[in-house]
């Protein structure tokens, strides 16, 4: 595919983890634009036509927010597809009340982003499950924002998980690869492997994004 998107993130391992998610998705490496702050998206944004903008919410110039305003002035018609790690309720309304098409966490795998980026190319608006949450939340009220949370199966889940197991679902959180990880903590690729099977053994799930929706829901991240 020839289409141009642009990738506005100012970590480069996630530009280049979401490249890498984008070429299997058949998009030639030419069409696909970095930038790392809203002044250089919109100067990106301004030499050429887009098929699709993905805008993470915390760049070093401001917030996401202002360039997909910027962005849905300019082309009504743009999918605008946040990726961020930032999740309070005044991110999430004020990204979607700026234009935004759909908003994923960072947190969630490579197969759950390139899903989401096939269904927003295809015309549809995904939504990260705990953002859906936090938006049902919301609407129904702050009873229902965390249902089923209890602080004693907190304060269990705390004990549970090791000090080093809290510390990689933080990174996971952030959208770090285990790859990218286990770099980052100088460890091997397969102790951070072992720590997240472990991890998701404790929390009683089965995939990253559900690890971490229950560690939020359940107090042990932010």
């Amino acid at each position: 595919m020839t289409e141009n998107i642009l990738i506005v993130d100012d970590e480069p391992p996630m530009q280049e983890r979401l490249r890498r998610i984008l070429a299997t998705l058949g998009h030639v490496d030419g069409a696909l634009h970095n930038a790392g702050d809203i002044a250089r998206g919109k100067a990106v944004a301004s030499g050429a036509a887009f098929a699709l903008a993905l805008v993470d919410l915390g760049l070093p110039d401001g917030s996401g927010i202002e360039l997909i305003g910027w962005l849905r002035a300019r082309d009504q018609a743009l999918p605008i597809l946040v990726i961020s790690a930032w999740s309070t309720e005044e991110m999430i309304l004020g990204a979607l009340r700026a234009g935004a098409t759909g908003y994923l966490l960072k947190e969630r795998d490579d197969l759950e982003i390139a899903m989401s980026l096939k269904n927003v190319l295809k015309g549809g608006a995904p939504i990260d499950p705990f953002i859906a949450r936090r938006i049902l939340g919301l609407i129904n009220g702050p009873a229902a924002a965390k249902p089923g949370v209890d602080n004693g199966n907190a304060i269990a889940l705390g004990e549970a998980l090791s000090e080093r197991e809290l510390h990689i679902l933080t990174h996971v959180a952030q959208g770090m690869s285990n790859r990218e990880i286990a770099d980052s903590l100088t460890i091997s690729r397969w102790t951070v492997d072992t720590h997240i099977k472990h991890i998701y053994s404790k929390l009683a799930v089965n995939s990253r994004t559900q690890a971490v929706y229950a560690a939020r829901a359940h107090g042990l991240l932010r």
